[in-house]
């Protein structure tokens, strides 16, 4: 054991996440930063799983991306190409990527490329394609195929053009100002996504794009309050698995769900997933729409709630109080003490106005998490549970505690002793 005690090691972990460095460097084809995409394979969303266990959301977008790559043209082609074991499908997690919902990534869908300069670490993740009938809510309609064709021949090169001119984005500097603006970078990321587009306009307007194709790249970034998000799960993601990279303690470094199971990996552990069944959300939902109508959780974007905002800040956003209990602002205090009772430390980059310039909670300690019986709470889109018809609304989940149960016992187990 290299540290002293697990504790020791938890404080190593938090020093690697409270010196991260997170830089937006480019948006490329996934193909080009993740080899195995060159050939027929679909990263997903959460722990492993199979096409059989998929939701009917995520088998959605899993069809919607086939028709995307042009391995089928239509749904009844997909639908059988995918159950017949053509394509093989692999945790976004495994090759240092998260998608947000079902996760669907493919080759030629592009990724936001994010380096920790901190620790060397890269890390990706597919584009935000607004809310609504999206691909990651399991729509794939000819709109959506058309939006996700547009984002690869327009929008990508686009920003890929003045990331280069910038030479990279330092998302710190945006996320520690959207705290203080009423972010929590899950649920809502208003003033992210309006703080990188303020960024980003003018090297967009000397990447000498066509006129139309500025106009509508500006648009699309204008009118997504969500574009920020998976810049956020990618920072997160470089972020923790440099945190991970301590392979001692007892710190979650993923959380992670995929319609059937929720997974979390801990830094005394390594690469190894501890599963439970996942639970379905809570929360508000669009007009006709219930509880009976929503999916079970699925995404991997609670990375950011491993990384300890999302969910586990909900006291920076007052603009999604209402997702909490009764909705009042109290609710919200309640949340984020409750949340630092599981973590070790706070983050002294996040500094939350509305917690009394408290630090975001950081490091969920799967010790404190077995001791009090409090889980994660993760803010989360719900996902109609029949495919096509996408996002129905939003809310909160929490992480099934048999999956902190089990983590305590393997680490236990390879200390030898009750972890303490």
């Amino acid at each position: 054991m290299k540290y002293q005690s697990i504790s020791d090691a938890n404080e190593a972990v938090i020093e690697k996440v409270i010196e991260s460095q997170p830089f937006l460097l480019d948006v490329v084809p996934a193909k080009k930063v993740i080899p195995v995409l060159n050939k027929k394979v679909i990263l997903h969303s959460g722990p492993p799983t199979t096409w059989e266990k998929m939701p009917d959301p995520m088998k959605g977008s899993c069809i919607g991306a086939v028709i995307f790559e042009g391995w089928a043209d239509n749904k009844d082609d997909a639908s059988e190409l995918l159950s017949e074991g053509e394509i093989v499908f692999m945790p976004c997690h495994s090759v240092n990527a998260v998608g947000p919902m079902g996760g669907i990534t493919t080759g030629n869908m592009p990724v936001v490329v994010v380096e920790n300069k901190s620790g060397t670490n890269r890390a990706y993740c597919n584009l935000n394609e607004g809310i609504g009938a999206v691909l990651r809510f399991g729509a794939y309609s000819s709109e959506v195929i058309n939006r996700l064709k547009w984002m690869q021949c327009v929008l990508a090169p686009a920003l890929s053009r003045a990331l280069h001119q910038m030479d990279g984005m330092n998302v710190n500097v945006l996320v520690s100002k959207a705290i203080t603006m009423g972010d929590e970078f899950h649920q809502r990321n208003i003033a992210a996504s309006a703080l990188f587009l303020k960024e980003i306009v003018p090297y967009l307007i000397t990447a000498k794009l066509p006129d139309d194709e500025l106009q509508e790249v500006v648009k699309f970034l204008a009118d997504n309050d969500q574009f920020f998000l998976n810049i956020m799960m990618a920072s997160a993601k470089a972020v923790m698995d440099t945190a991970a990279t301590i392979e001692e303690g007892s710190i979650v470094t993923v959380l992670a769900r995929n319609g059937d199971q929720f997974g979390i990996k801990v830094s005394g552990l390594g690469d190894q997933w501890f599963t439970a069944p996942v639970n379905t959300p809570d929360g508000l939902y669009f007009s006709g729409y219930s509880s009976a109508d929503a999916t079970p959780d699925m995404g991997d974007s609670a990375i950011t709630e491993a990384y300890g905002v999302g969910g586990m800040a909900m006291i920076a956003a007052p603009g999604v109080v209402r997702f909490v209990g009764s909705g009042g602002f109290q609710d919200a205090v309640r949340t984020s003490d409750e949340m630092r009772e599981i973590c070790v430390a706070n983050n002294p980059k996040l500094s939350i106005p509305t917690w009394d310039f408290q630090g975001a909670c950081l490091g969920i300690d799967i010790r404190k998490v077995v001791e009090t019986g409090i889980t994660p709470v993760i803010n989360t889109g719900i996902a109609h549970k029949v495919a096509g018809n996408g996002q129905i609304g939003a809310g909160t989940v929490r992480a099934p505690l048999d999956c902190f149960e089990k983590a305590l016992e393997a680490l236990a187990e390879k200390y030898g002793v009750m972890a303490s």
